[in-house]
């Protein structure tokens, strides 16, 4: 897979430098000219890896550092400076505003593909331990810490650039009596199968969640109340015709859903991961009420 190198460097020659030396590697690279291009590029691109100068016109590589490691969008990415400077009070006072390393000028090709590989495996070995904290081990789907984070971020992205977007809470029937009656491993099996469902329904931007126990989440980017709606159903049909067998016994497997949009909050300040879910646990709450294996959507407020 390849990976982004981001270059923040106010000097053409530079970046046509890093262009020829890291050509060999299995990387894109960006570059920006300034400081404050830098930032916004890595807020934009979300790079793997960024190579920062640390003398520019605008602002100094220090202060761009600082910066993005204070920015949750870009605290985890890894920053190397480019200084032609081997002072160790600089070296230093890179480090403490987050660098992991320093390459100086000129650069020495060999060792510069490998402070950047190095940082690369780094970063990749860090993601693949970041998303397996992320996975529900029984399901596959993104778990309840993942769902917390990436609602919070949907929602906030909602009100910021006035674009809906919707929650869809839904809970597998009577889920304790199939523990009971069919056992506890058949009760995984249905999760598993309920989690498949959502996973096979949900579009690629969509966040497919296990919320806790038989309850799970879909988080809708860019979807008003209807569409939010026309996927619960989509998703409730496809779990009521489940084959599920245990001891040669078909069992029927039925959920219940709430649905809320952003675009159902009649004051923009009340918008919040918190009210999205309650919202969406009211109208799950009505559904149950109202005979289960249905849809229900909230209502504005």
């Amino acid at each position: 897979m390849t990976q982004t190198v981001l270059a923040i460097d106010d000097s053409q020659e530079i970046h046509q430098l890093l262009k020829v030396r890291l050509k060999n590697l299995d990387v894109e690279l960006a570059h920006a000219d300034c400081g404050f291009d830098g930032f916004d590029k890595a807020m934009a691109c979300k790079p793997d890896l960024i190579l920062l100068d640390v003398m520019m016109p605008d602002v100094s590589g220090f202060d761009v550092c600082r910066k993005l490691k204070a920015t949750a969008e870009t605290r985890n990415i890894p920053v190397i400076f480019l200084t032609g400077a081997s002072d160790v009070e600089q070296k230093v006072l890179g480090f403490d505003v987050g660098a992991v390393d320093y390459i100086q000028k000129p650069f020495d090709s060999a060792e510069l593909n490998a402070r950047v590989r190095a940082a690369l495996r780094t970063k990749r070995y860090q993601d693949m331990l970041a998303q397996r904290a992320m996975i529900d081990g029984l399901t596959g789907l993104w778990n309840r810490a993942h769902f917390d984070q990436r609602l919070h971020e949907e929602v906030a992205a909602s009100a910021r650039y006035d674009r809906p977007m919707s929650l869809i809470m839904m809970d597998v029937d009577k889920f304790k009596n199939l523990n009971d009656n069919h056992g506890h491993p058949f009760g995984d099996e249905v999760l598993q199968a309920v989690g498949d469902v959502l996973q096979d329904t949900a579009r690629t931007s969509d966040w497919p969640c296990r919320y806790g126990g038989e309850e799970f989440g879909l988080i809708l980017r860019e979807t008003d109340l209807d569409g939010a709606v026309v996927m619960a159903e989509r998703v409730r049909k496809e779990i009521e015709s489940l084959q599920l067998l245990n001891k040669a016994q078909l069992v029927p497997v039925t959920s219940s859903f709430g649905v809320v949009s952003s675009t159902l909050c009649m004051n923009p300040c009340d918008l919040s991961s918190k009210w999205m879910i309650e919202s969406a646990d009211g109208a799950l709450y009505a559904a149950k009420e109202g005979g289960r294996n249905c849809v229900r959507a909230a209502a504005r407020m």
